[in-house]
C-alpha cells in the first residue's frame, strides 16, 4: 500500500525555504541562474528567482509578497495572487518546503 502525502497548503503565515537537496546554482555557459534537485534541473526567469532568493525559512510569504510588491513597485495583491501560485507549485513538487 502506497501511502500519500498530504497537501502543504500555502498561507500568508508560511514560511519557505529550500531543502537540503535544492539548491541555486549560476551556469557560466548560459548565463543564467539553474535551480538544482536530484536529476532535474529548472531555469527560473529573474521574478522567480527573487522569490526563490527570499525562501530563507525566517520570512513569511506575506513579508516576501509586501518586499516584492515594494521592489516592483507592483500592486501587492497582484503580486499575492502570483506569489502564492508559484510556491503552490513549487512546494507540491517538494522544491519548496511551507
Amino acid at each position: 500500500m502506497i501511502a500519500l502525502r498530504e497537501r502543504t497548503v500555502v498561507s500568508l503565515q508560511s514560511v519557505p525555504s529550500l531543502p537540503k537537496h535544492v539548491r541555486i546554482q549560476y551556469d557560466p555557459v548560459r548565463q543564467a541562474f539553474a535551480v538544482l534537485s536530484p536529476e532535474k534541473v529548472f531555469w527560473p526567469n529573474e521574478i522567480s528567482l527573487d522569490i526563490l532568493r527570499r525562501c530563507d525559512g525566517r520570512s513569511t510569504v506575506g513579508h516576501i509578497i509586501a518586499h516584492l510588491a515594494s521592489d516592483y513597485d507592483a500592486d501587492q495583491e497582484a503580486v499575492a495572487v502570483d506569489v502564492i501560485a508559484f510556491l503552490q507549485e513549487w512546494s507540491d513538487k517538494l522544491l519548496v518546503k511551507l
